[in-house]
């Protein structure tokens, strides 16, 4: 399911567009958006190696790479394309909330498949988790001021971040913990390890599907941010490699940290945009319009990241892992 994962999105959103459109009940679905969004991300969270952080400290030019690219150097890209999207508040506050998260779930399996250092980026996943969250707030604060607090209101936000973020996180990091211990556990995670590619495609489904109804109030939103979603999948991948270079990288860590630089936490970040008061279907329609957009590019970074980083980088005592 992995390998063909993409094709299994694209027809998610397809049959969910088509029934939110044709069948008139379709927005009634809205209500099992958040159970379908935490398991999705409880199955998720138990592929991050979250008792490996250990592994993830040990390279510290790859770990420096990553920090670097994901929370310096892409947030300046997100705040030259949100100082130039329309003045909408909305519509800004949608594409900062994908754009400053980067991806903790399919960008290992599409760095695997474009040749990179999957098992290095797997590892950083959960100092990946931690930094976008913490920082998630105040990025906001710094982009939008005023208007952020106007916007995500603390309690909403505290909430969905709490019922489908950290508790299946928690309950992920407690199956980890438990599975080599108890037999029963152990098999439960690893049944549990087919759903990842389903929930994600059941969760896109849903909201493909309960927003369609509402897409006139939604269309020109998404439609704005599409083509900016487009210069961020040319530029964020060309900054990744720069920053690579930078560190020094071997060839496939290069290639790893230039998927991370890419690659967006759409999925995980929607709760807190089904938080925001009036968000919908504003809020969830312009960050899906993202993920159609990824998911289009990662099917060419896989063809031409292993190609423009076919010569490695000169590696100086990198310590993997």
């Amino acid at each position: 399911m992995e390998g063909y994962q993409v094709w299994i999105y694209f027809a998610a959103i397809l049959v969910g567009a088509v029934t939110g459109l044709m069948v008139p009940t379709s927005a009634a679905l809205e209500p099992t958006i958040n159970p379908a969004l935490a398991f999705m991300l409880f199955v998720t969270f138990l592929q991050v190696p979250l008792a490996h952080l250990r592994d993830a400290l040990r390279n510290i030019r790859f770990l420096g790479a990553l920090i670097v690219a994901n929370f310096a150097v892409i947030p300046l890209l997100a705040a030259g394309i949100y100082f130039s999207l329309p003045d909408e508040p909305m519509l800004r506050l949608a594409v900062l909330l994908v754009l400053l998260t980067p991806c903790i779930d399919y960008v290992v399996t599409f760095t695997h498949l474009g040749r990179g250092d999957a098992r290095l980026l797997l590892a950083a996943t959960p100092i990946l988790l931690i930094l976008q969250m913490l920082l998630l707030p105040v990025y906001l604060k710094v982009f939008m001021g005023a208007a952020a607090g106007a916007l995500v209101q603390p309690g909403p936000f505290i909430h969905a971040f709490a019922w489908l973020i950290a508790l299946p996180l928690v309950l992920a990091g407690g199956v980890q913990l438990l599975s080599p211990r108890y037999r029963a556990v152990g098999r439960t995670a690893a049944y549990l390890d087919l759903f990842p590619v389903p929930a994600t495609a059941l969760v896109l489904f849903l909201v493909l599907a309960s927003v369609m109804p509402q897409v006139g109030h939604a269309l020109g939103a998404a439609l704005s941010a599409l083509p900016f979603y487009v210069v961020f999948a040319v530029v964020a991948p060309m900054l990744g490699f720069v920053v690579a270079k930078g560190f020094r990288l071997s060839a496939p860590a290069s290639r790893a940290v230039i998927f991370s630089s890419a690659t967006r936490n759409s999925l995980v970040v929607l709760p807190l945009a089904f938080a925001v008061p009036g968000g919908v279907p504003i809020l969830p329609a312009v960050i899906v319009m993202q993920t159609v957009v990824e998911l289009l590019s990662e099917l060419l970074y896989i063809r031409l990241v292993p190609r423009f980083t076919a010569v490695p980088l000169e590696d100086v005592g990198e310590v993997q892992p």
